[in-house]
């Protein structure tokens, strides 16, 4: 990025943090994947060359966690990005980190899917962050997630603490004006210099749980001091407090409504600056709390209201007429304040007034061409006698559990297919049990659960659906692709090395646009006694290019659908002429493969 100190750009707000990082002068950036974070640690990759920092895609959250926090120790600044599922991953040693501390400026960007739009949760960080009684600032623009994420930095450093800046999926993904600030380019005279501190062991952890008790009211004094919490005075009896993205559906429902509130912004939900929220409370008669997901602010309120003994209502999620599920937008935000208020909500406009109606909505499905849809037909096509259960992971490849592939019947986090498969087995011990996992996720969290069923001398069949990339996530590269962050050449983990490195003896490489050499491997594999791998590689169908084109010819299709019951490809459809390729093919020719009367052929060129 070229631009200079004071140029106004448009920028996503996950931009944002990683240009609030780099102007902070960060020396090591490390990320694992996952979305709405992702763009963080894409973005920083993509500059780091020219800034002088180094940054990677970890193997997953808990080694960049710890990672940074190696490079902090030093005194050097460093920035983790993940999302809320990761932060579970990296829990272990950010928990830790509370009570030993850091030289350098460390900064945790944890995105938040409210909705969930891609997430098995919508677990609230900042939930996290109190628990963990680490501060947490919570950013409403993309100008504020720069600056916010710059001054995290210093925060950290004057609190010897990891600092949390919460993005949601909003706030990730939408784009706006930024003012770019000045870069610090990194330090290069950072060194560590030992001291028992550094050590965890309990006795110092209880002299450090009461510093960091203490480090709790010094952050309070702080965040009353910062640019990202302020008051907008108003014309009422009552008062809003908010915070995030829900501070500008706030602004622009109460302008709906013809409202001039007060209006507390709160830009560090936790903790919370008490005496700035006290200047509020104490003039208002009612406080309305509006913040998505959980009664974070709200508890604070709460608490600091009993405290002061002030005599006023308090009205959000535990009094019922704000929401603690989904995601808010302007019009739920206004309803909110119409309950609360028993302001009588305006009438619909009639029909022939109306906008068109809304687009319905459409589950999210395999590409057309996806070898992970051959792998699972083979699969199934393999323990049709048998009735495997098929443990799924998370990835592109969850998607199988939807009809008519109905390829997983269990998903439940990260490296959980695996472990969860041996779990069934040991009640299940005559019924075969199947475990898929991606590539990149088979190194995330699938090597010790494989390790496991080896010396349980396990019989579950782990699949490795290898597509060479990091797909869902937005094709990212990791240890088994041969390429860094940066996009340089990196040793390529070989993952049959590694699984054999593991134990695994009965280990198979296949190639599942192969159909029938995919239901022999399978067959093999489901037939072997003990723990087996099969590793299903193809490239991901997006990142390559097919020349061939298909038709079905009418005059041969029976119309029995197998194309479309079994297969389930989305290019295959029925239509008024009957059974056709829709323009969307890919080109791979998995349904050729199963087509039964051989109607199934290929365009000449």
């Amino acid at each position: 990025m070229e631009e200079t100190t004071g140029t106004r750009v448009l920028m996503m707000g996950n931009e944002a943090i990683a240009r609030g990082a780099v102007e902070a002068g960060i020396s090591v950036a490390a990320s694992y994947p996952g979305t709405p974070s992702s763009e963080i640690m894409g973005t920083l990759a993509g500059w780091a060359k020219q800034f002088g920092y180094h940054a990677e895609w970890s193997v997953n959250e808990k080694v960049a966690a710890e990672t940074a926090a190696g490079a902090a120790y030093t005194g050097a600044r460093a920035i983790v990005s993940l999302k809320q599922m990761g932060l579970n991953v990296a829990s272990d040693a950010v928990m830790s980190l509370a009570y030993i501390g850091v030289e350098g400026g460390l900064v945790l960007a944890v995105a938040d899917d409210p909705g969930p739009h891609s997430s098995q949760t919508e677990q609230d960080t900042r939930y996290f962050a109190t628990f963990a009684k680490l501060p947490v600032m919570e950013p409403s623009s993309a100008q504020e997630a720069k600056d916010m994420t710059k001054w995290a930095f210093e925060l950290s450093e004057a609190l010897h603490l990891p600092v949390i800046v919460r993005p949601t999926t909003r706030s990730s993904h939408s784009h706006g004006d930024v003012v770019l600030g000045e870069i610090t380019s990194p330090k290069k005279d950072f060194a560590f210099i030992k001291d028992p501190k550094w050590c965890i062991l309990p006795s110092l952890s209880a002299k450090n749980h009461v510093l960091l008790e203490n480090k709790q009211e010094e952050a309070k004094k702080l965040f009353a001091e910062s640019p990202f919490n302020w008051v907008e005075k108003g014309e009422t009896d009552w008062a809003v407090i908010t915070s995030g993205v829900s501070y500008n559906y706030v602004k622009e429902a109460l302008e709906l409504l013809g409202m001039n509130p007060t209006i507390l912004k709160i830009g560090s939900p936790y903790p919370l600056p008490d005496e700035l929220a006290l200047g509020v409370m104490k003039k208002a008669k009612r406080i309305i709390v509006i913040e998505e997901q959980e009664p974070v602010i709200e508890d604070q309120i709460i608490r600091l209201a009993w405290k002061n003994k002030l005599n006023l209502d308090i009205n959000g999620k535990w009094t019922g007429e704000v929401s603690r599920f989904g995601e808010f937008n302007v019009e739920r935000v206004k309803s909110f304040f119409e309950t609360i208020l028993g302001i009588s909500p305006e009438q619909p406009e009639p029909a022939s007034k109306q906008q068109a109606p809304t687009i319905p909505g459409r589950p999210p499905i395999l590409c057309a061409g996806c070898s992970h849809r051959a792998t699972f037909y083979a699969f199934k096509e393999a323990g049709k006698k048998n009735e495997p259960v098929y443990c799924g992971d998370i990835g592109c490849y969850t998607l199988g559990y939807a009809p008519p592939l109905k390829a997983q019947d269990t998903c439940l986090c990260m490296g959980g297919g695996i472990t969860i498969a041996y779990g069934l087995s040991l009640i299940e011990k005559d019924r075969p049990h199947i475990a898929y996992i991606g590539d990149s996720t088979f190194l995330h969290a699938g090597m010790t659960g494989t390790l496991n069923l080896v010396y349980n001398k396990a019989n579950v069949t782990v699949v490795i659906l290898d597509n060479q990339t990091t797909a869902m996530t937005g094709f990212q590269p990791h240890p088994g692709v041969g390429l860094s962050a940066t996009g340089d050449p990196a040793p390529q983990a070989d993952l049959e090395k590694i699984v054999r490195g593991l134990g695994v003896e009965h280990v198979e490489t296949v190639n599942p646009n192969d159909i029938q050499a995919t239901i022999e491997t399978a067959q093999r594999a489901l037939d072997y006694s003990g723990p087996s791998v099969v590793i299903a590689r193809a490239p991901c169908i997006n990142r390559i290019k097919l020349e061939k084109s298909y038709f079905i010819d009418k005059d041969d299709c029976s119309e029995c659908e197998i194309c479309i019951e079994d297969l389930g490809c989305p290019s295959i459809i029925k239509s008024a002429d009957g059974v056709v390729i829709s323009d969307t093919c890919a080109g791979c020719g998995i349904c050729v493969t199963i087509c039964p009367t051989e109607a199934i052929k290929e365009v000449s060129k």
